[in-house]
């Protein structure tokens, strides 16, 4: 029997992430409309900041462990590449059909950066530590939070979008191998 591929497990960790993301669909509607991707920011990074707090100490004092703060950060990205489409509303104005449908879109761009950057680094990812795509995350948020400052005026870096699909991939390939390679 062969072992799934790095796309299908990809997928895997995807549509369970979606699955969690169109149930508070259901629960909530489209309430994170309203929020401005710095926020969004911010919501990833007490995400990742929360797994690197467990990772440190040990263990966690609220029930809840990593795998949930890493599909927060999965799906906090694909709001904020949204948001950063659309921008922030001043009400939730998606309806359920249109936020899976910009859901799908991005988590098809994420995949799609994955397998070229995978390709080219040659799956170098499944060598690395949890704890590892936990600081790149983190580095990635204060990247982003740098360049946000700025009003988006860099002079050579990415843009806010690719820090946030890295990030996006990374806790992905984190729930990989929390998940699916135990």
């Amino acid at each position: 029997m062969s072992h799934p591929t790095t796309q299908q497990q990809f997928e895997q960790v995807m549509a369970n992430c979606r699955e969690l993301f169109c149930k508070k669909l259901h629960d909530y509607g489209t309430a994170w409309r309203i929020m401005r991707p710095e926020s969004l920011t911010d919501q990833i990074f007490i995400k990742a900041d929360r797994i690197r707090s467990i990772q440190m100490k040990g263990k966690a004092m609220v029930d809840e462990g990593i795998v949930p703060e890493f599909v927060a950060i999965v799906n906090y990205a694909i709001i904020a590449l949204i948001q950063l489409e659309h921008g922030a509303a001043q009400e939730a104005d998606f309806n359920e059909e249109q936020a899976q449908a910009a859901y799908d879109k991005y988590a098809k761009e994420c995949l799609e950066l994955m397998l070229r950057k995978n390709h080219d680094y040659d799956e170098a990812w499944r060598g690395m530590r949890v704890s590892s795509y936990v600081d790149l995350i983190l580095m990635k948020i204060l990247r982003t939070k740098q360049i946000e400052d700025l009003e988006g005026q860099t002079l050579v870096s990415e843009g806010v979008a690719a820090n946030y699909m890295d990030m996006l991939n990374y806790a992905v390939f984190g729930l990989i191998k929390l998940t699916i390679e135990e």
